[in-house]
């Protein structure tokens, strides 16, 4: 360890374990700009050092310190960040006033993606293609079901996709509404079929989504889609997990290397979600019923995903300093108030990023959903490329 800046040169009796442990000397960031104390550079994060809260030799940086413009200009030695024990950063850019993290803004987001597949769309119909056309089946009349496909009828209408309303009674025998995905697969003026869950108890949901053409499966619930996704060369990609990566890419985080941690291990969000990390490059544990220790994994987290829908699950002092909060449970509580997963306010005080509830992770799913619609009707048109496996992922 000769030359190495911080630590000392073996001693004379080298031989023994217990001599020769290196001793450690705190190296200031400014000096090395903000590299790590091997001398290369930062990895993950490009203003601090590789992720929020990681440790410059004994020093912590602040967890915002990446978000601080101030540090990111001066970076001098006294306002390295060090968060005291009472969770106040004595960096002078904060003035030692709490940490309070930036709010990922799922609506702002998601109406810029409408804007996106609109302005598609419409150059699309400009240039004599067919409108793409979204078919959408309801089952039986569950309140929070009508919302929900109400709202995506909207999101539709908005955007210019065309869509068609199949509002079936809860009694249908399960022969009738195979028939209709038959007849839904054959209809070339239909790009993507969706069928609300829950289904009745009489009709097995596994069943109805593998009768789904793959090609129209805008829900990205097949098991072909998930099958392609873990292949590394996904196609229509489970709209909620989508959402939550192109969410990320609003922190300007890279995702490569990053500690991410999902809990729940749902077909429909949690799995899936896996993947996604796990093409993106993350480092990804899922938490289920059968961890044993889930405070433990949530603590380590960099990024941290929750989708089980119990309001409340995750207390906010579990989250990591620094850490990315997404936040997919959603719960109505007695009030008629929506509540997400994480215990907003606690964990507001210490994440770096975090998605509330409402407005986070829910209009991206429907404007993931328009994006899907769009680009199964592209690939049925001929107007798309085939799906390239994607390089640099794990």
């Amino acid at each position: 360890m000769v030359g190495v800046e911080g630590f000392e040169p073996p001693t004379s009796c080298s031989q023994s374990r217990r001599a020769t442990k290196l001793r450690y000397t705190p190296v200031s960031p400014d000096r090395y700009g903000f590299q790590n104390i091997r001398g290369r550079p930062a990895q993950g994060l490009q203003s601090y050092p590789r992720a929020p809260g990681r440790s410059i030799g004994r020093r912590r940086l602040c967890a915002r310190a990446g978000a601080c413009e101030t540090l990111r200009r001066q970076r001098p030695a006294d306002t390295a960040g060090r968060p005291a024990r009472d969770g106040r950063c004595r960096s002078k850019c904060h003035h030692g006033q709490p940490m309070t993290a930036n709010i990922l803004d799922g609506k702002k987001l998601a109406a810029r993606i409408r804007q996106d597949v609109a302005r598609r769309v419409g150059n699309l119909r400009a240039a004599g293609g067919r409108v793409p056309g979204l078919a959408m089946v309801l089952v039986g009349h569950d309140p929070a079901s009508q919302v929900y496909v109400r709202n995506k009828r909207r999101a539709c209408d908005e955007v210019g996709i065309v869509s068609h309303a199949f509002d079936l009674p809860a009694d249908i025998p399960a022969g009738e509404l195979y028939e209709l995905i038959g007849e839904l697969n054959r209809d070339d003026g239909v790009d993507g079929i969706l069928v609300q869950v829950p289904l009745p108890p009489h009709i097995p949901g596994a069943t109805v989504i593998e009768l789904i053409d793959p090609g129209k499966d805008v829900d990205g619930f097949h098991p072909y889609n998930v099958g392609r996704l873990a292949q590394r060369v996904p196609l229509l990609r489970a709209c909620t997990p989508r959402g939550i990566i192109t969410l990320l890419g609003e922190t300007g985080i890279d995702l490569h290397g990053q500690r991410a941690v999902v809990v729940g291990a749902s077909n429909i969000v949690g799995r899936p979600m896996a993947l996604e990390l796990l093409l993106a490059g993350a480092t990804t544990i899922v938490c289920h019923r059968f961890t044993r220790d889930l405070r433990a994994e949530v603590e380590r987290a960099e990024i941290l995903i929750v989708a089980v829908g119990k309001a409340g699950l995750i207390p906010g002092d579990w989250v990591r300093p620094g850490a990315i909060v997404i936040d997919a449970g959603t719960t109505r509580l007695a009030d008629g108030r929506l509540a997400g997963d994480v215990q907003f306010e606690a964990a507001r005080a210490r994440a770096a990023w975090i998605s509330p509830v409402p407005g986070g992770v829910g209009p991206m799913t429907i404007a993931t959903l328009l994006q899907n619609t769009l680009e199964a009707s592209l690939r049925h048109q001929g107007l798309a490329l085939p799906p390239e496996r994607l390089q640099g992922s794990a």
